[in-house]
């Protein structure tokens, strides 16, 4: 892997990080329902946590002599994560969560090879440190689906 294929991982997950937060702070802004809260909690304290992630991405990516985007160059890929209609349709946002968080981890560990194959320790690092996070966040998710009123 090269540095520019370094620079675009590290882009996608700085734009990844950003459109998540935006989807989980509208998300735990929007549902309804005794079984939302929770959700609703968890999703506001991973917005601190995904904020950071962009923060910490951005600032490698400027490490690297490299601008993060600004919004003209976000392009949004969270289909799955939108508000739902329904706003006590909890179960399609945890769901939503889960793909936005697998859609993470594949990043993560992308860009912890393309790292390690191009001798870069650091950002191999920041992605090791991130990915541990993104994992954390799919195990509690995968909680509340399993916790989930079925109807």
């Amino acid at each position: 892997m090269t540095s520019d294929e370094i620079k675009e991982l590290l882009t996608k997950a700085y734009t990844d990080e950003l459109e998540t937060v935006m989807n989980y702070m509208t998300n735990a802004i929007v549902l309804d329902g005794v079984h939302a809260e929770e959700v609703k909690e968890s999703l506001d304290v991973d917005v601190e946590e995904e904020l950071e992630h962009a923060r910490i991405l951005g600032n490698r990516l400027k490490q690297l002599d490299e601008s993060p985007p600004g919004s003209e160059a976000f392009e949004a890929r969270q289909a799955n994560l939108q508000p739902p209609e329904d706003t006590t349709d909890v179960q399609s946002v945890i769901d939503g969560v889960l793909e936005a968080e697998e859609d993470a981890i594949e990043t993560y560990r992308s860009l912890i090879e393309a790292a390690e194959e191009a001798n870069d320790p650091v950002t191999e690092d920041v992605a090791v440190t991130i990915l541990a996070d993104e994992e954390a966040h799919r195990t509690e998710f995968r909680g509340f689906r399993k916790e989930f009123p079925q109807e």
